[in-house]
Formats: structure tokens, sequence, C-alpha cells
């Protein structure tokens, strides 16, 4: 047997190994088995195919080196904890206004802090990776240095500054505001938090002992006690994309009257307020309805097999980038290799149970009527035109909720813009704090 016939042989071998684990998870799901059948035949070719053409250890090798190219998801602040009213503990960092807002954390060089790491009694951090060099880095820098200066310009007094707090979205963690967080770092004071079960927080307690299942109005309830903690005063610009864009509407939801005495700003990124059960997935019209028929009951019988499903993830994990990468990016093609790795080790670090925790609460997700309590500050929504998941028509429902709003509507760009553009992301978000901070100036006696 030659040595290509032996490695397609192998290939053979461990695509059918990992289909039988993705079908024992399936018998589990009665109807819905047939579902993951065919996913595990899906994966059974990819895997085939990709180790008869490519080694898995020059693929390892190569995810090693995207992983420790760029500083993607590296930057760490002043660590807190806020306390759930289940007595979840949900972890968030402070980014102080400062020339030395924090450093990035230490470890053992693979870039994987971010994502994979956990942060104090959660496990080890690492050290954050070489910085990106070239003309591209230094037109960057350029570029952040001008939004820098304009945001310095545009606070003012100190006090009277406001707050800018991210909510991240489904699968991710705080990190995924990287570029975001970056052009911010220093000049205004910045909030991240990880939502329940998400990066460095804890998992949901009420989900653990099976009290309460997660409700997009619990996670608005997550909120209000971050802010609690993290911004006991002043004015505050509410950040979210896609799950977190919906916690920012059901904290409108329940309190609205904190909303119109502590909110200036607002920006809903890559979300949707409701009518996610229509959404198509890029799917033929059969297969949107056998999706949302079959995946919450798939994906709770997966929940139950974590490990075979988790094996099977790593056994597939060149199929699941392309899958990831086509659900993130508008244009897949465009993205740098190291944005799109970080991306995707961001949502391959969400364990199956805890996607399976949170999927059914989208179905039933309707905040439109919560919007107007965002009517009255400076709003920014914004969407990718290529958005498989949260498509840009539903950021275009919000905005007709929010007449003064900015509408913006990026063509070619997928669910996750703000990796895949983070440039006008972060012009429009300064621009937002712009505004937001002359609302902040002007309603001070107010809001005093």
């Amino acid at each position: 047997m030659t040595e290509g016939q032996e490695a397609a042989a192998q290939a053979v071998e461990a695509a059918a190994e990992v289909a039988g684990n993705w079908a024992r998870a399936g018998r589990h799901a009665g109807v819905a088995g047939a579902a993951i059948g065919v996913v595990a035949a899906g994966a059974a070719a990819g895997v085939a195919i990709e180790r008869m053409t490519v080694g898995r250890g020059m693929r390892r090798r190569a995810r090693l080196a995207l992983d420790a190219a760029g500083p993607y998801g590296t930057l760490r602040g002043t660590p807190g904890a806020a306390i759930a009213e289940d007595g979840t503990e949900l972890y968030y960092e402070v980014d102080e206004p400062g020339p030395e807002p924090g450093r990035p954390e230490k470890g053992d060089g693979t870039g994987k802090s971010a994502v994979n790491g956990k942060h104090g009694k959660h496990g080890k951090s690492d050290r954050s990776a070489k910085p990106v060099r070239g003309k591209e880095a230094r037109a960057a820098q350029e570029a952040q240095g001008g939004l820098r200066k304009r945001l310095t310009a545009a606070l003012g007094r100190r006090s009277a500054a406001p707050t800018v707090v991210f909510s991240h979205g489904y699968c991710l963690s705080q990190d995924s505001w990287h570029f975001q967080r970056s052009a911010l770092r220093g000049t205004v004071r910045t909030v991240h938090w990880d939502q329940r079960s998400h990066g460095r927080s804890s998992r949901g307690h009420g989900q653990i002992d099976g009290t309460e299942p997660v409700t997009i109005d619990l996670l608005g309830r997550d909120l209000k006690a971050v802010l609690d903690a993290a911004v006991p005063e002043g004015p505050i610009v509410l950040v979210g994309h896609s799950m977190g864009g919906m916690t920012v509407m059901a904290l409108a939801d329940q309190f609205p009257e904190y909303v119109a005495e502590r909110v200036v700003g607002v920006a809903l990124i890559g979300t949707s307020a409701g009518r996610l059960s229509e959404v198509g997935f890029g799917l033929p019209s059969m297969g949107v309805k056998a999706f949302h028929w079959l995946a919450p009951g798939v994906l709770k019988a997966l929940g139950w097999q974590r490990e075979i499903v988790e094996r099977g993830r790593r056994a597939t994990a060149d199929l699941f980038a392309g899958l990831i990468k086509r659900y993130s990016f508008g244009t897949p093609e465009k993205v740098d290799p190291g944005i799109a790795r970080f991306g995707e080790r961001l949502i391959e670090a969400t364990p199956i149970d805890v996607v399976a925790e949170f999927f059914p609460a989208f179905a039933v997700h309707d905040k439109t009527e919560a919007l107007v309590a965002y009517d009255a500050v400076p709003a920014l929504v914004l969407a990718g035109e290529s958005d498989l998941i949260t498509p840009a028509d539903h950021s275009r429902t919000i905005a007709e909720m929010l007449p003064d709003a900015d509408l913006v509507c990026v063509p070619g760009a997928g669910h996750l813009v703000m990796l895949e553009r983070p440039e006008l992301v972060n012009d429009h978000l300064v621009s937002l704090v712009e505004r937001a901070s002359a609302t902040a100036r002007s309603s001070r006696p107010a809001r005093a």
C-alpha cells in the first residue's frame, strides 16, 4: 500500500468513527436523530477529503501558528464579578481612561487565553501574542490615533464622560470586541463582561440545577447586575451584538426607569428584536422548516452526550471551521486568516450543552415594544448585509422603531461584522460616543 493509499484508508476509518459518534448521540433525539445522521455523513465526507489532501499534523501546526500570529483577544482590564439573582458569578473587566489602561495577560504564549483560558480561580491565563507589523499595522494605528483624538475632544470634562458597556453574542465572549476595545482603550471608561456560561463567567446556577431555563429576560437581569456592580453611577452607553443586543433590549423592557435615568446612548449590532423563528440561515425553504422543528431537540440530545459530541467536534475541526466562516463572515475569502481563526476559537470554546441551553430562548424572543425606551438617546443600528443569522432586515425593523438612529448596513459583511469590518464599526461607534457625550453634558443636572 502506498503512502497516499494508507493516508486515505486512515481518513476513511477516522471519518467513519466520527459518524458513529454523532449517530450514537442522535439516537437519543428520536426523530431528530435522522438529522444528526445527515450531519454525521457530511462530517465524515469532509474529514475524509481533508485528511487525504492535508495531514493532521500540518493542519494542527497551521492552527497553532494562526493562534500565535496576532494579539486578538489578549487585551485585559481590571477584573470584577457581579452576582446574578440565582447566584451565578458574572465576570467583567474595566478599562479605565489613562495612558496605561492595562497589559495583555501572560502565560504559555499560545494565544489561547482570550478564548479558552479562564481568569483567577477558573484557570491559568496566557501570554499576549506578537504584535502585527508592517504597513497595514501602521495604518491601523494611525486610524486608531485619529479616533482617540476625536473622543478626547468630544468627552470634554471627564466627570460627564459616559462608561461604554459591551455585551457579546451567543457562543462568543467579551473578547469578540477586541478591535473596539483597542480603539477606545485609554480614552473612555469601558466595561466588558461575559454572559452566564460563556467566557470566564460561571455556569448558570439555575441551569445546572434545572430550576430556571435561559431566557432573554434573564440575560437582561444579568446585565443589570453587572451595571450595578461595575457602573454604580454616571451616564452609560450600551453596546450589544447579536444576543448581547437582545440583552440590552431586555434591560429596557424590565428596567425602563433605569434606562431613562442612566443610559445616554445605545448601539445594536447584528441583532434582532424578534421573529428569529423565521430566519432561513441560507437554507432552502424546506430545510428551514425542518431546522426550526428539529434543532431544539437535536441540540438537547447533543447536550446530553457532551463528551461524544466534543470528540466529534475536534475530529471534524476542519469541517466546523468552514461552517463557522460561512455563518460568521460575509466574504470569508477576504478575511485575514488570523481573524478567522480567532472567531473560530471563540465559538468552539462554547460547550455543546451551553449551546443547547441557550438556543430555545431565541425562538420566543420578542422585544420590539421595548425599543421605545431608547428612542430618546443617540442610537446606532448596524448590520452586515450578508448576515445569515440575524439578517439585515431585522436591523432595518429596529431602525423603524428608532427613527433618529443611525442605520448602517455594511455590504458584503456577515454576522461578526465587528471582526470583519472593525475600522468601519469603530468609526461609527466613536461617532455614537461623541453624540452620547454631548447628551450626557446637556442633561447632567437631571441625571445627577
